[in-house]
């Protein structure tokens, strides 16, 4: 029996890992070759020239601007998400307290997860549109017509260099909440409801059911959300070049690496050289996820 196992095994996964090499390992491998070169997208045989491209990158200011901009996101975004999501998955799975002997959510909890999630099935240039209507600099604008309402002047809420990335952020946050909203409800659905019953009837709180219990049986998923949070957090193309002023301005203040792999790539076709700003966004990327996953590694709690 275990011998027949093994070619079935092998014959299911030999497509999809065939598909993953071609259309995932080999691009990267490529890109890890253009880098190399001076490619502009035209020429069959590039030009070689090492490290060249990479060192270039060290004196490009639009560069440096933008790993700024993704240690601002780093910081901000992924708590914000977590730390909303946690509360509103919290209040809508054990936040109703006990009811018939048993813990529920608050009352339409149910109504409120579709709610949550309806950003989420939004394509990004309808996000985008939303909030340009949101963030308009003058009184009509939805965020400035009711500071109008109060007696305070307009905010340039995308074109202050000051506030654009921060208003971008702020649009990345309400856009991610209705998952992670999903999915820390799913991971507390798999606690056992005893557990939150009997601590319930120790006597604790809301306070102490979600400090004490939640979070150390939720911290396996709460782990993944960080990761994956942190890699939109190296993303955040399509809301910049659709929200941002002239593609990531105003002066450079909301521009992101991949915004500046597009730019570089095709406006005036230099391959080889957005190619190596791809390789220093790959190992970013990766350097987090490997960072991340070691410090926030715990034992894990069996329930």
């Amino acid at each position: 029996m275990r011998h027949g196992r093994y070619p079935f095994v092998v014959g299911f996964l030999a497509a999809p890992v065939l598909l993953y090499v071609v259309f995932v390992i080999s691009p990267y491998l490529q890109a890890f070759y253009i880098a190399l070169t001076d490619w502009k997208g035209l020429s069959a045989t590039p030009r070689f020239v090492g490290l060249e491209n990479f060192t270039r990158l060290l004196d490009n200011e639009a560069f440096w601007a933008a790993v700024r901009h993704h240690g601002v996101l780093l910081l901000a975004m992924p708590p914000a998400t977590i730390v909303i999501a946690l509360l509103f998955a919290f209040l809508l799975n054990v936040g109703g307290g006990q009811r018939g002997g048993r813990m529920t959510g608050i009352w339409g909890s149910k109504v409120y997860r579709v709610i949550f999630f309806m950003p989420q099935v939004l394509a990004v240039a309808v996000v985008g549109a939303l909030f340009q209507a949101i963030y308009r600099p003058d009184e009509t604008g939805v965020v400035n017509g009711l500071l109008a309402k109060a007696g305070i002047e307009p905010v340039g809420w995308l074109i202050d260099p000051d506030l654009a990335l921060w208003s971008i952020i702020g649009v990345m946050v309400w856009q991610g909440v209705g998952f992670y909203v999903v999915l820390f409800s799913a991971g507390m659905s798999s606690i056992p409801k005893d557990v939150f019953e009997a601590a319930a009837l120790d006597g604790a709180g809301r306070f102490t059911l979600f400090f004490r219990i939640t979070l150390p049986l939720l911290w396996d998923t709460l782990q993944v959300a960080w990761v994956y949070l942190g890699i939109a957090a190296f993303d955040g193309f399509a809301l910049v070049q659709v929200l941002s002023v002239n593609l990531g301005g105003p002066d450079n203040a909301t521009t992101v690496l991949p915004l500046e792999i597009w730019r570089t790539a095709f406006g005036p076709f230099r391959f080889g050289y957005a190619s190596a700003m791809g390789v220093a966004l790959f190992f970013m990327t990766i350097t987090f996820a490997a960072l991340t996953l070691r410090v926030t590694r715990r034992e894990r709690i069996e329930f």
